[in-house]
């Protein structure tokens, strides 16, 4: 598999995020290239490249997608313990809403 550096990969070539931004989709295809991002005393950032002409358009949200999604992120924010929606999402840290977690009006020092 080839290997590129940071802003030298050839055109046709894009990551997950950029086909996105296009209204695209890897659809099932392999990797194709890898980009590599230095960082001085810690490893490379990687970032995988897919092929522009062989990406398919971005699936439409229906209905039904956009009620589970709406479902899904109603429950990140529901309190296991009080059961009421806190507006925020639970920390997985937590694990209920800061009021449940601290009763006594006290905030994790």
């Amino acid at each position: 598999m080839p290997v590129y550096r940071w802003r030298l990969a050839p055109d046709g070539l894009a990551t997950r995020r950029q086909l996105r931004a296009a209204g695209l989709r890897p659809g099932g295809q392999d990797v194709v290239a890898e980009l590599r991002r230095p960082r001085r005393g810690r490893p490379p950032l990687v970032a995988y490249l897919y092929r522009i002409d062989a990406a398919k358009p971005v699936r439409p949200m229906t209905p039904a997608r956009r009620a589970a999604l709406t479902r899904a992120l109603a429950a990140r924010r529901t309190c296991p313990q009080c059961r009421t929606d806190a507006g925020y999402v639970i920390p997985a840290s937590l694990g209920m809403c800061v009021p449940c977690a601290f009763p006594e009006g006290r905030t994790a020092a």
